[in-house]
């Protein structure tokens, strides 16, 4: 029986990892779908329509931003979030890929 050569990109896998483990929690999961309604929304726009606390919806959108999953740009007092897709793709395809091997 010959054995099946398996290679892929420890480091696109990597990030895709990460990504995975930010979306794998299902508030993040309804934070991430508000945020996609809009181009870029403010942080108390989130938590107040969601009816969330103030400390854990940073907390979540701290991590989907560590992530690299969303932008963060403050105006003053105030930080508006959007989502980077391209990231978002780039770590499907590196999915896509390992699970084609």
């Amino acid at each position: 029986m010959r054995k099946t050569k398996v290679t892929f990109d420890n480091e696109s896998l990597q990030v895709s990892s990460e990504i995975l483990r930010a979306l794998a929690h299902p508030l993040r999961l309804k934070i991430l779908e508000f945020i996609d309604n809009f181009d870029t929304i403010n942080v108390n726009k989130i938590y107040n329509t969601l009816n969330l606390e103030q400390s854990i919806t940073s907390q979540h959108l701290r991590i989907m931003r560590n992530a690299g999953i969303l932008h963060a740009e403050k105006d003053g007092k105030f930080v508006h979030y959007s989502i980077d897709y391209q990231i978002i793709e780039r770590a499907e395809g590196a999915i896509n890929n390992f699970l084609k091997h």
